[in-house]
């Protein structure tokens, strides 16, 4: 019947009990939510910022197996050290060919190679800001596992809030384009909040019930070991990193990988061989993956494993496998967009931006509620203001350490830039109003933004060799422009903080 919600069955009290349940989780879990979705929204775009960085670094589209060999026998030469290697081959997100080795804890110790099309080393590479970013949505900095279970937790937490918001609004659907702009400020929020969430609802299940997944992968695994392989970690995980060489840690040289590539190419002559990693280099027990992918597929790509011998041990099954091997391959490319080309990283963003807005005007509404009622929290109101117009501005802050700082500088300073940043400006409710600290921030954030730009273009040149480069300095541009006018301009609406 015309007129109806669109389930009309539930009963109020039910929908009472969602909309308080909606409204607690959402304020417990306000501020990891809302920085969880910005950085993610950041995040997507980590292979362009590494681009960003060093955009005087080679391009190239394909390279032989040759010299993806010779790349890595070279990179081996300059890291003796080396316990894990990791070769990057050329992509359409990311055209270039690169070698980065590391170690296990308590030593850590990591380096980055770029190598031209015939595989010689040119230069070491430098993607501090890009990895900082991408870690502060991953696992947030903290210790490993507890910042993917944290990150896992909010997942779920996003995830119940999305049911619970749509459980608590019988009439959502209904109203999905009805917009109450200049009026009573709760009413407006409101009236955003929920429309923003209807319009994006298919996205935000995706991504918060595969963020929450991945999050929480560790915890799931631990959980698995303890019910079928009584605690042994290592077994549990054997079942999805597939087969492993007998243990020798006896001395020998850097396994050779053309014929690797060859084998690949037999089983499966259309697909990419992506990355290749290396377990162990300088020992007879290497186990060596090359993670291959193939066109028109959603997944991380098919993992062949090997021998130091260049014995084949088998497939993962990722892309070969059963469809849960299939499904699990997928999830990480869905959760963060890469899998369809800038359009589709862009909605992506656009979304994600999207549901950190839904965030925040969940908060306003609230805040609005309190006022209403004369209970105003004007303390929420300041932190809350200086908590999430920092971002932009200690987003620039770290991305200008990072490119002007020396390197050798330590691993954690922008971790610290960060932290700082956003700290100095959480103190300001303590001398100034939330409209204020608003238009403050905003300001400050679109200044710092085109001060980035500037300080990349003296460093690389004001229109640098890789366009992509120049694409993100115009994303800046814009970004930084939306933020200042955003202070003096905003047609039919009531000030927000």
């Amino acid at each position: 019947m015309s007129g109806q919600p669109i389930w009309p069955r539930i009963a109020p009290g039910f929908v009472r009990a969602m909309l308080a349940g909606h409204s607690a989780l959402g304020l417990a879990f306000a501020a990891l939510i809302w920085l969880v979705c910005f950085t993610g929204s950041v995040a997507v775009f980590t292979q362009e910022f590494a681009r960003w960085e060093q955009p005087v670094a080679p391009l190239t589209e394909t390279v032989t197996p040759e010299a993806a060999n010779i790349a890595f026998q070279a990179g081996m030469k300059k890291m003796p050290w080396a316990e894990n290697v990791y070769v990057g081959l050329p992509t359409k997100a990311l055209p270039r060919l690169t070698v980065e080795a590391s170690t296990h804890a308590p030593d850590e110790r990591e380096a980055l190679w770029l190598a031209d099309s015939k595989g010689n080393l040119l230069q070491q590479a430098h993607d501090r800001w890009s990895e900082f970013q991408g870690r502060l949505h991953f696992e947030l900095h903290l210790p490993r596992p507890w910042g993917g279970y944290l990150i896992g937790l909010v997942g779920v937490a996003l995830l119940s809030s999305i049911i619970s918001g749509v459980l608590s609004h019988p009439r959502a659907f209904k109203d999905a384009f009805s917009l109450r702009l200049g009026g009573a400020k709760r009413l407006q929020e409101a009236d955003l909040h929920n429309r923003i969430g209807m319009w994006g609802l298919p996205f935000y299940l995706v991504v918060s019930l595969t963020g929450a997944f991945l999050g929480l992968t560790a915890l799931i695994v631990g959980v698995l070991a303890l019910a079928v392989f009584k605690g042994d970690v290592k077994q549990a995980y054997a079942l999805f990193l597939g087969p492993t060489p007998i243990d020798n840690p006896a001395a020998s040289p850097p396994p050779d990988l053309t014929t690797l590539f060859a084998y690949v190419k037999r089983d499966a002559p259309k697909a990419h061989v992506d990355y290749v990693v290396v377990e162990h280099p300088f020992e007879k027990g290497a186990r060596i993956v090359l993670s291959a992918s193939s066109p028109g597929k959603i997944s991380r790509g098919e993992s062949y494993v090997f021998g130091s011998d260049g014995r084949s041990l088998g497939v993962l099954g990722y892309e070969k496998g059963t469809l849960g091997q299939k499904i699990l391959s997928g999830v990480a490319p869905i959760h963060f967009g890469w899998f369809g080309g800038p359009v589709v990283k862009c909605i992506y963003a656009i979304l994600g931006m999207g549901l950190a807005s839904i965030t925040s005007s969940g908060v306003a509404i609230w805040m609005a509620r309190r006022r209403d009622k004369g209970k105003p929290a004007e303390i929420w109101e300041r932190l809350w203001a200086a908590f999430i117009w920092s971002q932009p501005i200690a987003y620039a802050v770290t991305a200008g350490t990072a490119l002007l700082a020396p390197p050798d500088a330590a691993d954690k300073l922008l971790l610290y830039v960060w932290g700082g940043t956003t700290f100095a400006a959480v103190l300001l409710p303590a001398v100034m109003g939330a409209k204020l600290i608003s238009t403050i921030l905003r300001t400050l954030g679109g200044i710092a933004l085109l001060v980035l730009v500037g300080v990349h273009m003296w460093r690389f040149g004001l229109v640098p060799a890789d366009p992509v480069a120049l694409a993100v300095n115009g994303f800046v541009v814009l970004t930084a422009i939306g933020l200042i006018l955003s202070t003096i301009w905003r047609p039919h609406l009531k000030p927000q903080l």
